[in-house]
C-alpha cells in the first residue's frame, strides 16, 4: 500500500485527534472483550466490532487494510497475529486476541487484548499476565532522548524470566493519519533499533509472547501467522505517546480493556 511521508512528530492537533480515537479504539476494544464467550464464532465478534465502529462513526481500519477482508483480527491460541473471522466457534478453554483500530477524525486508534473463552488453565493465565506485564514493561521504557531499543530489551527481559518466547517478525509500529508509518518498534532488544524516541512521535508497543518458540509460520490466507511449534501465544496493544517527560497511552483510560490502562509518566 503507497504511504506519503508522514512526520514522526506530530502537531498538538493531530495528537489531540489521537486521543479522541484511540479512547475511541479501547472503548470498542473493552466492549468487544465483554462479548466473548464460549459458543459464539470469529465472525460473529467481527460483526460485533464493525457495528461498534459505525455507531461512533469511526471506520474499522483492518477493513480493507492491503486487503484483509474483516473489521477485526481474532487470533486464537497459536495465532500469533491477524488471524481472519471465520466460522470457527470459540470453545472453553480457548484464548483470543482481539486487534481493533478505529479511524476517525483523520486518524487511527490502534489497541488489542488477549482474552480467556471461560474457563483456561493456569498455564495460559500466566501466559496472559506475563504477556500484559511486558507490554507495559515497554511502555515505561518510552523515555524521550533514549533509542527504541530499549523497549525491546525490557519486554525480552520480562519473558525471558518465565522462559517465554518473543516474536521477532511482528512488530510495533509509528502510526497517525496514517495505519502505519516508519516507525519500527522491536519488541526484543537490537542495537540497530536505534531510533532515538522525540517528544510528539506516536506509536504502537504490541508484543507477541509465546510458550515455546519464538519462530512462526504463515497460513495459505498469507495473514494468519502461527507459532511454528504451534503452542499458545497472547498479545497485547496500545498506541502511546513520546511526551517531554516520558509516554502517554492514547488508548488508556477508564474505557479500556485493561484495569492497568489508565496510566501515564
Amino acid at each position: 500500500m503507497q504511504r506519503w511521508q508522514e512526520s514522526a512528530v506530530k502537531t498538538p492537533e493531530i495528537i489531540e485527534k489521537m486521543r479522541v480515537a484511540g479512547k475511541m479504539g479501547a472503548e470498542v476494544l473493552k466492549l468487544a472483550g465483554e462479548f466473548v464467550r464460549p459458543g459464539i464464532t470469529t465472525d460473529e465478534i467481527d460483526v460485533y466490532v464493525h457495528n461498534l465502529c459505525i455507531e461512533r462513526n469511526s471506520y474499522p481500519s483492518p477493513l480493507n487494510y492491503s486487503g484483509y477482508p474483516k473489521s477485526v483480527c481474532t487470533s486464537v491460541n497459536e495465532v500469533i497475529c491477524h488471524g481472519i473471522p471465520d466460522a470457527r466457534v470459540l470453545l472453553d478453554g480457548d484464548i483470543i486476541n482481539l486487534d481493533v483500530t478505529c479511524y476517525f477524525n483523520g486518524v487511527h486508534g490502534d489497541t488489542n487484548a488477549t482474552f480467556a473463552v471461560g474457563d483456561i488453565d493456569q498455564e495460559n493465565k500466566n501466559l496472559i499476565h506475563v504477556t500484559e506485564e511486558c507490554t507495559w514493561r515497554g511502555i515505561e521504557a518510552v523515555v524521550p532522548g533514549r533509542p527504541l531499543s530499549d523497549i525491546g530489551r525490557a519486554i525480552e527481559t520480562r519473558a525471558k524470566q518465565d522462559k517465554l518466547g518473543v516474536v521477532r517478525a511482528f512488530i510495533g509500529h509509528g502510526i497517525g493519519e496514517q495505519f502505519h508509518t516508519d516507525i519500527q518498534v522491536l519488541h526484543y532488544y537490537d542495537s540497530h533499533n536505534n531510533t532515538i524516541m522525540r517528544p510528539g512521535m506516536t506509536f504502537t508497543i504490541e508484543p507477541m509472547i509465546t510458550l515455546g518458540t519464538w519462530q512462526h509460520r504463515m497460513w495459505n490466507d498469507d495473514w494468519t501467522a502461527v507459532t511454528a511449534d504451534g503452542k499458545r501465544t497472547a498479545q497485547f496493544e496500545h498506541t502511546v505517546l513520546v511526551t517531554d517527560t516520558g509516554v502517554d497511552v492514547l488508548t488508556g483510560g477508564p474505557g479500556a480493556a485493561s484495569p492497568n490502562a489508565p496510566w501515564k509518566r
